[in-house]
């Protein structure tokens, strides 16, 4: 999965083609919230400004920006209040659409190849997680295996399981076969990131669920899908390097390896609660209404709503606004 996605030259991430755009014929593959609609942006600033004051800090850390949307649009409504905004992405054709895009902020913004010593501020990460890669671990007649990937006959590549150690991290009732994932390099993520955040809050969106979903006996074939053109297939081993690859969050995992690493929860919540607790009603009144429908999908159950999480975690205590109401904490 790293090397169809990060490969130099030939993984998804690594080549030029669009990714994020509204419809399949610009060239794009699936939309995020920024590019759905600028008030994903304009919301998460509200909070971001009041992380940024609880915590006293003046800075903001964008792990894997995309096309740069959301950081214009939080640059946008915040302004002078943030002194120094570092983009962390491994693309270098998407570091050159984030440059062209966000030229206006001058030096304030930069890019970063390695984290330093220590973080002072505000860190996002908009469907950063999903795209890390996982672990597949196959249950067939009740014996464990990892599942990897060999070569076929012509040279095709084809699933392969060996026996493993590796266990999800809670049982799976029944006797049934299952198929799903682990996140060692997410959990590694959220570790690494711990011990370099000294003061300020980290803010992590994504589609996902707590262990107890994720785990369920009926979701026997795991979350493992790819994107290509705005359509959903199962198949990863075919168009390598074409097409996304992404698998839904633990969000469970992400919370525990934090607070292990020393980090608060500060709320976890569906995206919809988040962004109603950032102000979303007055912000729709002042909409068209064109703009209000499409803003209005960030929280709709069926479309953004409710599959997409906010975990925040942060280095010290508070309370951020957009777990006000509707806050799941204790359902991770």
């Amino acid at each position: 999965m790293h090397l169809a996605l990060y490969a130099p030259g030939l993984g998804y991430y690594a080549n030029a083609s669009r990714k994020f755009g509204a419809l399949p014929a610009s060239g794009s593959d699936f939309i995020t919230a920024p590019e759905l609609s600028p008030v994903f942006g304009e919301l998460l600033a509200r909070q971001v400004r009041q992380a940024l004051d609880a915590t006293g800090t003046h800075e903001i850390w964008e792990f894997g920006a995309g096309s740069g949307a959301l950081a214009a649009q939080v640059l946008g409504a915040l302004d002078q209040r943030v002194r120094r905004y570092t983009i962390v992405d491994v693309s270098g054709a998407l570091r050159a659409r984030q440059r062209e895009r966000l030229a206006a902020w001058g030096e304030r913004v930069q890019w970063a190849d390695r984290l330093p010593p220590a973080i002072e501020g505000v860190v996002l990460g908009n469907e950063v997680l999903d795209a890390m890669p996982v672990t597949l671990l196959h249950r067939v007649a009740g014996v464990w295996h990892e599942r990897g990937v060999a070569l076929g006959e012509g040279g095709a590549f084809v699933w392969s399981d060996r026996l493993t150690p590796l266990r999800p991290p809670v049982e799976i009732a029944g006797d049934h076969d299952y198929l799903t994932e682990i996140h060692p390099q997410a959990e590694g993520f959220v570790r690494t990131l711990a011990a370099h955040l000294k003061r300020g809050a980290a803010f992590l969106i994504d589609y996902g669920f707590p262990e107890a979903e994720y785990y369920h006996p009926q979701r026997d074939m795991g979350t493992l899908v790819c994107h290509r053109a705005h359509r959903v297939d199962s198949d990863p081993l075919v168009e390598v390097g074409a097409k996304d690859i992404t698998a839904h969050v633990n969000f469970t995992a992400m919370a525990l390896a934090a607070q292990e690493a020393g980090m608060e929860v500060l709320g976890y919540a569906s995206q919809g609660s988040f962004l109603i607790n950032c102000g979303l009603q007055g912000r729709l009144e002042t909409l068209g209404p064109v703009e209000r429908a499409q803003a209005a999908k960030l929280v709709m159950e069926h479309e953004m709503g409710e599959l997409f999480k906010v975990l925040a975690v942060g280095a010290g205590q508070w309370e951020p606004m957009g777990f006000a109401r509707g806050d799941r904490t204790h359902r991770l």
